[in-house]
């Protein structure tokens, strides 16, 4: 539960610590008091977004702090430990907005995200505002408040993901079906260029070394003259073989007089053992070298045409079959258009099927939940000043097909008056009956397990006399299983409270400050008196709030 609420520098608060009880919390003040900023400064504090207008005129920045004890609840505290944010029994909220529109989140000392404190907002408290009267007749909230009602959000987030991949298969065939002449024109092009490229009739040993071949045989000539005077040098009887001989020769007598000549005889008779190996392998490869002009002739052309193929590929002539292949597996991408076509629309009907599974089931549990919130809705009506009249929580189906959310459309329906027909709840209720309808559906539609604190601000509005003091009576209960704060402007409602807090709002030369004082209980009767007799408090009208508050306690 809440358990205290700071704030600082907020509006027009300076500064504020404000203690909650267990219980029924009653916040009462006159009209323009700032009853609203603690709903604002709470909101703050579970996440809502900021805004640096909200920083108090004159100084830096605003802080917000939230103390709950969670000691008794198990999502919360589980919830922390995933998040590895230690509570020790107590989870501490704190939000700091500065005055350039900046704000951090914390939680129990941690920096957060956002997205984390409003996720554990929406485990610590639920808050039913005045502006849900009319969030009430629209259709979408009507279908939120049934699934929250039935917990059915978890399965229809699992059925929404499902119609996501649905639609996105849908657009795929759609693309691929309006695309198919642009593919029809990209298959001749592959089949051009496949047919092409195989009548090159592409070898890679070929297309790794025909350069190498055609730049010899276009110079064999040069080479077999070059190559054949050097070896003409080498074999003459005065070349350079017949001289490492003699040499050799030369240098063996010397050796027989000192030891010290042998490395270079070594190094001489390897020379001329290398010299009589160059002398073989140039005659090996002249004997080899082929001039032979119509070969080297159609090499021409073949080295021509490999270039060609190259320049229209945009590749080297080695990288030729590579390209040639990768061709051919486009084209078969493509020539299976159809069958990938006709694989794509049988995915999209498992798809659909698994739809209607999904969409079957909550269906169903839409139906046995609408029919228990209805009875429920319509047993707390009765007691709130409403007799005869009846809630229905109507399902209309939509087109066959796959749609967000599910195959039906919620809508509430009601009758004021025995023997009437159920009309939509935006064709008959008036201001009063719809807020007391908005209630009825909040103290139903609230779960402890989930949240604990339940805030009410102003929901009793249109509500007056006997209904009123039903209204409080029914918060009061629903004090036993949960924390309630009711921000309300009603001395019936005010008068069931286990704690009572007003909201006062002072002129002084800074500008104006709002503080908030839990009362006593001679303050709490002179304040319902307020409420009850407006400017002036009679004594009268003293004796009448102290017998409310007495005649409701518990």
């Amino acid at each position: 539960m809440l358990s205290q609420l700071s704030v600082k520098n907020l509006a027009v608060v300076e500064k504020l610590d404000l203690s909650f009880e267990s219980g029924m919390s009653a916040v009462t003040g006159e009209t323009g008091a700032g009853k609203s900023i603690l709903l604002q400064a709470l909101s703050l504090a579970l996440g809502v977004r900021s805004d640096s207008n909200l920083v108090r005129h004159g100084k830096d920045k605003a802080e917000v702090s939230a103390a709950f004890s969670v000691d008794q609840h198990s999502a919360v505290q589980a919830f922390l430990t995933d998040q590895s944010l230690e509570d020790e029994g107590e989870c501490i909220l704190r939000r700091v907005i500065t005055s350039d529109g900046r704000s951090k989140a914390f939680v129990n000392g941690s920096s957060v995200p956002l997205s984390v404190v409003r996720s554990l907002g929406d485990l610590l408290i639920d808050i039913h505002g005045q502006n849900e009267h009319q969030l009430l007749l629209r259709p979408d909230q009507q279908l939120q408040l049934l699934d929250g009602y039935a917990q059915l959000e978890a399965d229809k987030k699992a059925l929404n993901q499902v119609v996501k991949d649905y639609q996105s298969l849908a657009e795929k065939i759609e693309q691929l079906t309006n695309n198919q002449a642009m593919i029809e024109q990209q298959q001749a092009l592959y089949s051009h260029q496949l047919e092409e490229l195989d009548g090159a009739v592409l070898d890679q040993q070929e297309l790794n070394t025909i350069e190498a071949e055609f730049k010899v045989s276009a110079n064999a000539q040069a080479i077999t003259e070059k190559a054949s005077m050097v070896l003409a040098q080498l074999e003459v009887e005065t070349g350079a073989n017949a001289q490492l001989l003699s040499l050799s020769a030369t240098l063996l007598e010397a050796l027989e007089m000192d030891e010290k000549l042998q490395p270079s005889v070594e190094l001489v008779n390897s020379a001329q053992v290398q010299t009589q190996e160059a002398i073989y392998e140039l005659t090996q490869y002249l004997s080899n070298l082929s001039i032979n002009e119509q070969s080297a002739h159609d090499m021409e052309a073949r080295i021509s045409e490999l270039y060609d193929l190259g320049r229209k590929h945009h590749c080297q002539i080695e990288e030729l079959l590579s390209v040639r292949n990768q061709i051919e597996q486009q084209l078969l991408e493509i020539g299976g258009g159809a069958s990938s076509l006709a694989q794509m629309n049988q995915q999209l009907l498992e798809i659909a099927q698994q739809y209607q599974l999904k969409a079957q089931a909550l269906s169903k549990a839409r139906t046995d939940k609408a029919l228990e919130l209805s009875n429920s809705v319509t047993d707390i009506m009765q007691v709130l000043g409403m007799p005869g009249s009846e809630f229905s929580v109507a399902l209309n189906q939509k087109s066959d097909g796959v749609h967000l959310n599910g195959n039906e459309r919620v809508e509430f329906l009601v009758k004021t008056n025995m023997g009437q027909d159920y009309k939509a709840l935006k064709k008959v209720a008036s201001g009063g009956e719809l807020s007391r309808i908005s209630l009825a559906i909040s103290v139903v539609s609230s779960d402890s397990e989930y949240t604990p604190t339940l805030i009410f601000d102003e929901v009793d509005v249109g509500i007056s006399g006997a209904v009123a003091e039903v209204v409080g009576k029914k918060l009061q209960d629903l004090a036993q299983h949960y924390q309630i704060i009711c921000i309300t402007h009603l001395a019936q409602v005010a008068s069931f409270g286990h704690q009572h807090l007003q909201v006062r709002k002072k002129q002084h030369e800074e500008g104006v400050q709002t503080t908030v004082a839990q009362l006593s209980m001679d303050e709490r009767i002179e304040e319902v008196a307020r409420i009850l007799g407006g400017a002036t408090i009679t004594e009268q009208a003293k004796l009448t709030a102290k017998e409310m508050i007495f005649s409701s306690k518990p």
